[in-house]
């Protein structure tokens, strides 16, 4: 390659490095990343943390609830330490991070399929929550109005995202992100609150709801599972970070660790008192969804599920940016299209579209997420950072480093062999109730 090719080759890299959406705005600020941060990692999943307190009991729940909170927020600061590991160079996607720790083609095949599946399988999740959301919102307005399928109102949900998904970068979805951490924050309010004033139900039962041996502990480990998805959010911290400026003086880490501090600590104000406070007050007994154990002020529930719409949207944003890249950096680099509006608009369009298709024909994803939880959240946020932090950083044996990074490994794999046998038991014992587009 003579001296000119390279030049023009360096210069179109150059080019595409600022049209693609993780990397062609860096003007972020530390409060981006926290509330990107938030509505990534609060999802809807916070209002199944009774639930999942039910099936794992005061003293067990409590402890797994804690674990995750400080491992995760652990494995989230490696994240960020790591992002420029290496001088002048930044790891601005995860599968890139990946790269480094496991080399150039492993590395692509462990993060990404793994990402994969997490970001479009949360999107799924996200399009069917919304669909019901609204749905619940329409029935608790107009109980006597005429019954919608929710098939119609997951249309209505992706109509949003036909229009939001066409935002270039993360930058530009900030707006609509901050809103969403708002509405997370202000919805797990209400459930705890509303939890409160309704007060301890009088044949409130703290034991286990399946009477069997096997039963009680498939249910724990469907739990682990639901506890392993509502802290999902390392898929897009290293993206989201990418948006920060940073110059040797100043690195990108000081701002998005701050940021990622604010986020964590709003996190447990949303999950600790609706997870415990909603297994308090119900037992037992309580739903799948706290929102549908308070059926009363009506006014009130429908407020709450409308915030859950909104939520879901950036949420949704969230985490599509990510698969957004990967498309548009495949197309562009592999197959050598040019980087245009049309590109982008025929990509995002059918991405959208297919998250829509399989939300309608599959509205009980959502079962199947306690499966594919644990195959794929738990390696991503508990224990794939620790060891790319062992092959990078290469703390010294038995140092405090080396034992913490051990022990969360060993969590993390725990988490993922066995979350996902209860969520498979689940899936099978609803299977009679299943039906494909309904």
């Amino acid at each position: 390659m003579t001296q000119n090719q390279a030049q023009d080759e360096l210069a179109r890299q150059k080019e595409i490095e600022a049209w693609l959406p993780i990397t062609s705005s860096r003007n972020a600020k530390w409060w981006y990343s926290a509330f990107h941060n938030v509505t990534a990692m609060v999802g809807a999943g916070v209002l199944s943390l009774p639930y999942a307190m039910a099936h794992l009991g005061w003293g067990p729940g409590v402890t797994v609830m804690i674990l995750s909170w400080v491992i995760t927020f652990y494995t989230l600061w490696q994240m960020v330490e790591m992002h420029e590991m290496v001088p002048g160079k930044r790891f601005d996607r995860y599968h890139e991070l990946g790269q480094q720790a496991f080399g150039e083609k492993l590395g692509l095949w462990i993060v990404v399929p793994q990402q994969l599946i997490c970001e479009v399988g949360v999107d799924i999740v996200y399009m069917v929550t919304g669909g019901k959301s609204l749905k619940k919102f329409h029935d608790t307005v107009c109980p006597n109005c005429k019954s919608i399928k929710t098939s119609y109102f997951i249309m209505i949900f992706a109509s949003v995202h036909f229009v939001l998904a066409h935002l270039p970068n993360f930058n530009s979805i900030s707006g609509v992100s901050l809103a969403a951490a708002v509405m997370s924050l202000s919805y797990s309010t209400i459930a705890w609150a509303a939890s409160t004033a309704k007060g301890v139900q009088p044949d409130v039962d703290y034991s286990y709801t399946a009477k069997t041996a096997p039963g009680v502990t498939f249910n724990f480990l469907s739990a682990l599972g639901d506890v392993a998805f509502a802290y999902a959010g390392h898929n897009v911290v290293l993206e989201i970070q990418a948006t920060i400026p940073s110059t040797p003086e100043k690195p990108s880490k000081g701002p998005m660790w701050k940021g990622v501090v604010v986020a964590y600590i709003i996190v447990a104000i949303c999950y600790f008192p609706v997870a415990l406070i909603g297994y308090w007050m119900f037992g037992n007994a309580v739903e799948d969804n706290i929102l549908i154990s308070l059926e009363k002020p009506a006014w009130l529930i429908a407020a709450a599920n409308m915030f859950v719409v909104i939520h879901v949207i950036g949420s949704y944003q969230i985490y599509a940016m990510p698969v957004f890249d990967m498309l548009e950096t495949f197309l562009v680099k592999r197959l050598m299209f040019r980087p245009s509006f049309m590109l982008r608009f025929v990509t995002r369009n059918l991405y959208v579209a297919f998250t829509m298709i399989v939300g309608i024909s599959i509205p009980f994803f959502g079962a199947l997420l306690g499966f594919f939880g644990g195959f794929a959240f738990a390696p991503t946020t508990y224990f794939l950072p620790c060891i790319m932090w062992l092959r990078i950083c290469k703390p010294r044996k038995f140092s405090l480093s080396w034992i913490i990074n051990w022990f969360c490994i060993v969590v993390g794999v725990l988490l993922m062999v066995l979350s996902p046998i209860g969520g498979l038991r689940s899936i099978i014992l609803s299977a009679k109730n299943y039906a494909f587009f309904s």
